[in-house]
């Protein structure tokens, strides 16, 4: 419907602005013609001799090339020569105008829009695998898009800012990534992205613009209920109207979900330094863990940030001195609160010398790292936590070298691209923090595995297998002939069964049950999910053998399947025949 809609409408621009230069070609053409047949010509054999309708035809076309084959079908009289010359430049006239209405209409940005959205159908069109919707293309549009390209996942992009749109077209994908400069919030876009064909799975609002993002996750739910609804919102207003439209609609709030990292970090550094690792922070590790001291700390900006952080710092038991250049009423849980600018003089009024640690949550990059210098001259012991708004001050923050680096374009990309490929990760680190004392060790054997499986300084690869004919057509076939495919029996190398795979199972889903760490001897049922961390290549060999029925074979007999009609054969008369 989209497509046929964009085609109707390039035609209509196309004829209404081309519809006074064609009528005029045709008035020229039509008299200059008329005017040929009708003028006389020479006499040959006392007999004057007139021009037809297609020799008259034929010399108005090959004058128009500027090709001059000559007077034909005889020589022109002298009359037919005056006209042919009002002819020639009414046709010159006439084409210089048509020309200048033709490169009009390629500069009309109407029509430059529809054509781009012409191409940008076709080309979501054509996607076959499952994709996603993504609105917005800036720092964290950038930044999930490239995530999903890793995963080799598609996805279609809205953006109506003209220079991020262009920045688009210079990025190197691995997979389809069709863009679209045009305002997501409008049905028909998303429409035309492919909202409700049946091989899109969601849809990302994390434009710049709340509203935008609102708007967009509704007419996303009107459109097509069955799709699953991921929006960017950092404000209460927003978050609660989202949370009615619907049972799949997610809301990522970058400082809540960097505020409970940092709980997490407080209460248990291990599981900070696991989930770091899990979406492939810079320079993480399971070696060390990163343990924020305790003591007094300093809040550099009372925003969204500043209120996150504060609560969980409370939560922990932790004294509080906030520096904010407003007044607030709300100071009741603070040690100290200081309203002005952020300065050495603000930061000396509020303890920066006897303080462990500092939060510096400003929306300006600059201002940031001026207070970081300031604060570690006054006190080089600090644990310095600093919010990086642009991602292209990387370099910068890197070299200022904190503790923690708080980018909310980064945490909200990272969090959205978990829940798409990895969804029970969220389940499996509830079962972590939920072990009780006595289970302790469940963590340790846990890290110990991840080390030895994948390598404490590797990048870990996460991916979400469902027992299905998508993802692991003979293993389906193999269970639907009343077989036993164990957990185990994926996990061994195709190439030889007596290696494993470098990769650890972490959560199992079947049905409304979820089995964490799951056993090798578990049996697979159809619709069974299964979350593995491993190397993608182990990966990519897993995949390999859960859709080849050879492989598949092999690891579950540790016997080679017979290939071809000639080996079966042999292989049943060997087997039949007599001992």
């Amino acid at each position: 419907m989209p497509a046929t809609l964009e085609i109707n409408r390039v035609a209509s621009v196309v004829l209404r602005e081309m519809r006074r230069p064609l009528v005029t070609i045709l008035v020229v053409y039509a008299v200059a013609i008329l005017g040929m047949t009708l003028i006389p010509g020479r006499e040959i054999s006392g007999v004057t001799q007139r021009m037809g309708l297609f020799h008259a035809f034929y010399f108005m076309t090959y004058t128009a090339t500027t090709t001059g084959f000559g007077e034909i079908p005889y020589e022109f009289s002298e009359g037919q020569r005056l006209w042919a010359i009002v002819c020639l430049y009414m046709g010159a006239i006439a084409w210089f105008y048509a020309i200048g209405a033709i490169i009009y209409l390629l500069q009309n940005p109407h029509f430059q829009q529809a054509l781009a959205e012409r191409r940008f159908t076709k080309r979501a069109k054509n996607i076959t695998q499952p994709f996603y919707i993504l609105c917005g293309f800036g720092d964290t549009g950038s930044l999930l898009a490239r995530g999903l390209s890793d995963q080799g996942i598609p996805a279609v992009i809205i953006e109506p800012d003209d220079a991020r749109y262009k920045a688009l077209s210079l990025r190197n994908y691995r997979v389809s990534m069709p863009g679209l400069r045009a305002d997501a919030s409008v049905p028909k876009h998303l429409l035309e992205a492919g909202l409700q064909r049946q091989n899109c799975q969601g849809v990302l609002a994390i434009t710049n613009n709340e509203e935008v993002n609102l708007k967009i996750s509704a007419l996303a739910r009107l459109l097509n209920p069955k799709v699953k609804v991921i929006t960017r919102s950092r404000v209460d207003i927003y978050e609660e109207t989202l949370s009615t439209l619907g049972r799949d609609v997610h809301i990522v709030d970058p400082f809540k979900t960097f505020a409970k990292g940092l709980s997490a970090a407080i209460c248990n550094p291990v599981m900070y330094t696991l989930n770091d690792w899990f979406i492939g922070a810079p320079n993480a590790s399971l070696e060390g863990s990163v343990c924020p001291p305790r003591g007094i700390w300093i809040i550099c900006g009372y925003g969204r940030m500043g209120q996150g952080i504060l609560e969980t710092l409370n939560l922990h038991g932790i004294s509080t001195s906030v520096i904010d250049p407003h007044v607030n009423s709300r100071t009741e849980n603070l040690h100290k609160y200081v309203v002005g600018r952020t300065t050495a003089k603000t930061l000396v009024e509020a303890g920066i010398k006897d303080a462990a640690g500092i939060v510096i949550g400003t929306n300006d990059d600059g201002h940031n790292l001026g207070i970081l210098l300031n604060a570690r001259g006054l006190n080089s012991r600090l644990f310095c936590i600093v919010r990086q708004n642009g991602h292209e001050n990387e370099v910068a923050f890197s070299a200022a070298n904190a503790d923690i680096i708080m980018q909310p374009s980064l945490v909200t990309a990272r969090r959205i691209l978990l829940l798409l490929i990895a969804p029970l990760l969220k389940p499996f680190f509830k079962y972590l923090m939920n072990l009780p004392v006595n289970q302790a060790h469940v963590l340790d054997q846990l890290l110990h595995r991840l080390r030895d499986k994948v390598g404490s300084d590797e990048k870990p690869h996460l991916m979400t297998l469902r027992i299905c004919e998508a993802m692991s057509l003979e293993a389906v076939k193999v269970l639907d002939n009343g077989e036993v495919v164990s957990l185990g029996d994926i996990l061994r190398d195709p190439r030889d069964r007596k290696n494993s795979l470098a990769s650890v199972p972490l959560m199992l889903c079947t049905g409304d049950r979820c089995i964490p760490l799951p056993w090798d001897e578990y049996s697979l049922k159809k619709d069974d999910q299964i979350l593995f961390c491993g190397r993608k290549f182990a990966h990519d060999l897993m995949d390999s053998t859960l859709n080849n029925e050879y492989a598949l074979h092999y690891v579950r007999t540790g016997v080679d399947k017979p290939r071809g009609y000639l080996m079966q054969w042999l292989t049943k008369r060997i087997k039949s025949a007599p001992s």
